[in-house]
């Protein structure tokens, strides 16, 4: 893709070398300064043969025939990166917000987060994007070398992208996280983007907790649960994202395993029987108050349905079950009274304090900070005296 002149250098994509369709501004004088004016660049979608995801490029200066490289802006929406490239000339990137990964052959894989500035240098195959947890604006300044700026190759694999030397997508950037096994670890970001209905970060989650060795029907029924915590359209929604995805990478030739089958409620029982015990052992007494009083259908239908038919179904043991409802209410808005109540349950279900806080730095590294320190403070303001 070699092209020779001044002008076709003067429009090469700076990140990573993408020809534009035109000069982005006019040559510059041997004699005064040019000014590129801020907003008067080309900005452009980053286009699908060398990018995965949601990637937008906004233009700074272009080469020229003293000064070989070139500038832009590369902002990366979660989960989004480029394709394998080299550069002949190597590059300059400095983050400007936001956290992403830059990954080589050998399977290292850096983390860069805002203010870090790194160098990539001539030649060497690599690839760059943002987080699954975080957008990530780098400024990219790429250098050409006879006329040649980039080297495309194949498009980076979710494999690829996911199995970092941290782990399956980023989950143990704080080593707190180690009190849940991976496969807990995994259902978190699950949970929270099923709830939150962020389908694209979604997908790449469900690829990651299934290379992690959750099965089919675990992930099934973190949504199946969690109709009862975000509604019917989220949990329809999660679902068919999961169906899409292992049918795409049964297509692909990888085998998940489909798990264990739901369990029928005890035959001697009726739903709301069996649901009344489930929620005082969750809660640790009989439920009563006054919105109960006012509203008694209500608790019924937790008791018959949610605590009944849901958690009768097995598959997820009383801490999945947590991790995920816990993970949901996190990830929405205006239910902190509910997520302070699921703290509670989730401590008397065994779940730890050390262990509640590794489930906040998940959410935190993985889904957002907000939603990380909504759970800390609810987990600080439930369990404050636990240690």
């Amino acid at each position: 893709m070699q092209k020779k002149g001044w002008l076709f250098r003067s429009v090469l994509f700076a990140a990573i070398g993408y020809l534009a369709n035109f000069a982005i501004a006019a040559e510059p004088s041997a004699t005064s300064q040019t000014l590129y004016a801020a907003g008067k660049q080309k900005s452009f979608k980053g286009p699908d043969t060398y990018f995965t995801g949601d990637v937008k490029v906004d233009m700074l200066f272009p080469g020229n025939d003293t000064a070989h490289y070139s500038g832009a802006y590369v902002t990366f929406q979660p989960g989004a990166r480029t394709a394998w490239h080299s550069h002949p000339a190597g590059q300059h990137m400095v983050v400007t917000s936001g956290t992403g990964f830059t990954g080589t052959r050998d399977g290292k894989i850096i983390e860069i987060t805002e203010g870090d500035s790194l160098w990539c240098p001539p030649n060497i195959d690599h690839w760059h994007g943002a987080t699954l947890g975080s957008s990530m604006t780098h400024l990219v300044v790429t250098g050409s070398k006879d006329g040649e700026n980039v080297v495309w190759k194949k498009k980076v694999t979710d494999s690829e992208y996911l199995g970092n030397d941290q782990g399956k997508v980023n989950m143990k950037s704080d080593k707190s996280a180690d009190a849940l096994t991976s496969k807990q670890q995994h259902m978190v970001p699950v949970a929270a983007f099923t709830a939150n209905g962020d389908l694209q970060r979604l997908d790449a989650a469900i690829i990651a907790a299934l290379d992690a060795g959750l099965s089919v029907n675990e992930l099934k029924e973190i949504m199946i649960h969690l109709y009862a915590y975000a509604g019917f359209p989220r949990a329809l929604n999660g679902l068919a994202t999961l169906m899409n995805t292992v049918e795409a990478r049964k297509a692909a030739g990888i085998k998940d395993e489909t798990g264990e089958e739901a369990a029928a409620l005890p035959a001697n029982k009726t739903s709301q029987e069996y649901g009344e015990e489930v929620q005082t052992e969750l809660v640790g007494k009989p439920v009563t108050g006054p919105l109960f009083d006012f509203a008694p259908a209500i608790n019924i239908f937790l008791q018959s349905h949610l605590f009944g038919d849901l958690f009768g179904r097995g598959i997820l043991d009383y801490k999945g079950r947590e991790i995920a409802t816990v993970s949901a209410l996190a990830s929405m808005d205006g239910v902190d009274s509910q997520l302070k109540s699921h703290i509670g349950i989730a401590s008397n279900v065994g779940l730890t304090k050390q262990q509640l806080t590794a489930l906040a730095s998940v959410l935190s590294d993985n889904v957002g900070t907000e939603e990380g320190a909504r759970t800390q403070q609810a987990i600080q303001a439930v369990l404050a005296g636990d240690d």
